[in-house]
This record gives structure tokens, C-alpha cells and sequence, in this order.
């Protein structure tokens, strides 16, 4: 229970850690400051997706994550991981060719990561689980 309510805090500070960002700082509305923002927002939803579903489980006295949950879980993140490492080898060969500052480079790189386990996660649960 303790794990649901500190999804909800973290989710609410980063929602108002980047709305002052937006509000405070130089936000031009360039095409990479608006794909970072949908990004997070993305991220966020997830977050509080699994929040509401783990609330939803312990109103009704069910246990937090059965066993299908977490092997969807465990598939997504091997596969999220794979898909990560094909990534920064991507980012890699960019930072040559781009003028990026390399802090935009790495908050990319990890915005990324985060997107794939999320695609990943969507994915497995919307085909469903192969017999491996």
C-alpha cells in the first residue's frame, strides 16, 4: 500500500516539477522540448496506471501482482533491455553526426529506455504471453 501512495507523490511532483518548468523557464516550444514533455506525461500515465491498479487490488483484498503480472513484467523489461542497448549504441553513433550538448544525448537515452519498457509492456499485455 505504502508502494501505491509513493507512485501517486512522485507523479505529482513531476507533474508540477515540469509544469514550473514550462511556466519559469525559457520553454521556446521547440519540436524537442514538446517531444520530452509527451514523453513524460506518457510515462506518467503509466505510473499512475499501475498505482490505480495496485489500489484497485488491495480494495478488493487481492494480492498486489499475481504471477501472469510479473512474467509480463520480467518478459517486458529482458526485452526492453535488448531494445536499450540497441539504442545507446544508436545515440552513440548520433552524437557524432548531431551538435547536441551530451546532457540532451543522455536524457534522450533514458527518456528511451523508459519509452521501450513501456512499449514493451503494452505490447506483451495487449498479444498476450507466448507459450516459450
Amino acid at each position: 500500500m505504502k508502494k501505491s501512495i509513493l507512485v501517486f507523490i512522485i507523479c505529482a511532483l513531476l507533474i508540477l516539477s515540469v509544469t514550473l518548468w514550462m511556466l519559469k523557464g525559457k520553454a521556446t516550444g521547440s519540436v524537442q522540448e514538446i517531444l520530452m514533455v509527451a514523453g513524460i506525461f506518457i510515462l506518467v500515465g503509466f505510473a499512475l496506471l499501475f498505482g490505480l491498479k495496485r489500489m484497485r487490488s488491495h480494495a478488493r483484498k487481492e494480492p498486489l501482482e499475481d504471477e501472469l503480472s510479473k512474467k509480463v513484467m520480467t518478459k517486458a523489461t529482458s526485452l526492453a533491455y535488448y531494445i536499450s542497448l540497441y539504442l545507446w549504441l544508436f545515440v552513440m553513433y548520433v552524437s557524432d553526426k548531431v551538435k547536441l550538448p551530451v546532457h540532451t544525448l543522455i536524457g534522450a537515452g533514458i527518456m528511451g529506455m523508459a519509452l521501450a519498457f513501456f512499449f514493451c509492456w503494452l505490447y506483451l499485455n495487449a498479444a498476450g504471453m507466448k507459450n516459450d
